[in-house]
């Protein structure tokens, strides 16, 4: 009977065309996103401004910087099954309520065991909106947009952290590191009323009948049945390589340009190219895929990344030409993950489909906590700043590996 409901849903969503009730849900879905990526890059971008402040080493910050993404990390895995079970809009609402209250609490610690359990916090509400934002539009998008629309979705994750980083720019010298904080708290907080007024909730979750009721306990279990372990294997080794490059790049590149000679609120601009460039190549990477698949998109984009990374490590590269350099770093890194996002909402039907981008996003997060642990061991024990980074490079390389021989369990994938 679930089975058949299941099958039902599906058919129901194939027939679905762009209205203006799929553009609103795409557009609360990318505010969302907005300042969720706002609030993931805030911490990386005050950084090296509160280092200056206390007085102490960049690499202080690494236990920071990895209990962030291990708060995106649980926030992810444990909203998958939720979602699935209670519906998307509670948690898009909830990770937004979160994400405020904690930011604005980091706006005031003074220690940084302070600051990592607010940043924890903070994580754990992004994570509960990236699987929920997913499924919700997934749910509303025409199928044959669902990819696409994903992936713009996810752009608004990275025009969050590019705007954290001109607006970072613009309030360290006159405001100091809390401003930074406070604003990453009141944005989601104006959010909240439009998303409960506005958001609807998931027709396939309304109409899902019993097979709502079980998919919260077996949804995990089915991400392993004979048609899906193949894909969700290679997504999630796709997830976890890249977001260890993205961490990496997002919390650490802003203290490495500071170790390297930039100021503070340099740094920060200068670090939010690599999220101008993620935006740049939303663009052609959707052109690529719909022309040459997105298995094959994934694969090249992910080791062009790679090898600009491996530029800015190993070159004395002039600012122009550094920013050149950061700005395709993160057209491959950052462009990339919108890329994935996109594959991973075509792979998972809808009644598990929250469950399979949480989970996931969750292999991702945990590349994204050994990212931030590893720079920071290599800071500690004196590398030089620039090679730091090296990491990235083999990431990328097992990350377009993972990518290449990606294949839709539905055939939906792509070339």
């Amino acid at each position: 009977m679930a089975e058949a409901q299941s099958k039902a849903v599906e058919a129901a969503s194939r027939e679905q065309e762009l209205t203006p009730l799929s553009i609103r849900v795409a557009a609360l879905c990318a505010l969302t996103q907005i300042f969720d990526g706002y609030d993931t890059h805030a911490i990386g971008l005050a950084a090296p401004a509160m280092a200056r402040a206390w007085a102490l080493p960049a690499a202080a910050f690494a236990n920071t910087f990895v209990l962030s993404s291990l708060g995106i990390l649980i926030g992810a895995i444990v909203a998958g099954p939720v979602g699935d079970r209670f519906g998307r809009k509670p948690l898009i609402v909830a990770g937004m309520a979160i994400v405020a209250a904690a930011s604005f609490a980091s706006a005031g610690v003074d220690s940084l065991d302070e600051l990592a359990m607010v940043r924890l916090a903070t994580g754990l509400g992004i994570g509960a909106t990236l699987p929920a934002t997913v499924a919700l539009l997934s749910d509303y998008a025409p199928p044959r947009l669902r990819a696409n629309a994903i992936m713009f979705m996810f752009a608004g994750n990275t025009l969050g952290g590019f705007l954290g980083g001109q607006l970072t720019g613009i309030l360290l010298p006159h405001w100091g590191w809390p401003a930074v904080f406070v604003v990453g708290g009141l944005a989601p907080l104006a959010l909240i009323p439009g998303l409960i007024r506005l958001l609807p909730e998931s027709p396939q979750f309304c109409m899902g009948g019993v097979e709502r009721a079980s998919a919260g306990s077996g949804a995990p279990a089915r991400l392993f049945s004979a048609e899906l372990a193949e894909p969700t294997l290679r997504l999630w080794t796709t997830f976890f390589a890249n977001m260890l490059s993205m961490s990496l790049l997002t919390y650490w590149l802003p203290s490495i340009l500071s170790l390297m000679g930039f100021e503070p609120a340099e740094s920060a601009f200068a670090a939010s190219v690599a999220s101008a460039g993620g935006l740049v190549a939303t663009l052609p990477l959707a052109a690529s895929a719909a022309r040459f698949g997105s298995a094959a998109t994934l694969a090249a984009s992910l080791a062009a990344g790679g090898g600009f990374v491996a530029v800015i490590s190993l070159l004395d590269l002039p600012k122009a030409l550094l920013l050149v350099a950061i700005f395709c770093a993160g057209g491959g890194a950052f462009g990339s993950q919108l890329a994935a996002n996109g594959v991973a909402a075509t792979i998972y039907p809808a009644a598990i489909r929250a469950t399979g981008v949480g989970w996931a996003l969750g292999a991702g997060r945990i590349g994204a906590i050994a990212g931030p642990a590893l720079a920071g061991v290599l800071l500690s024990l004196n590398w030089p700043p620039r090679h730091a980074l090296l990491c990235v490079c083999a990431a990328a390389l097992v990350a377009a590996a993972a990518a290449k021989g990606l294949r839709g369990a539905r055939g939906v994938i792509g070339k």
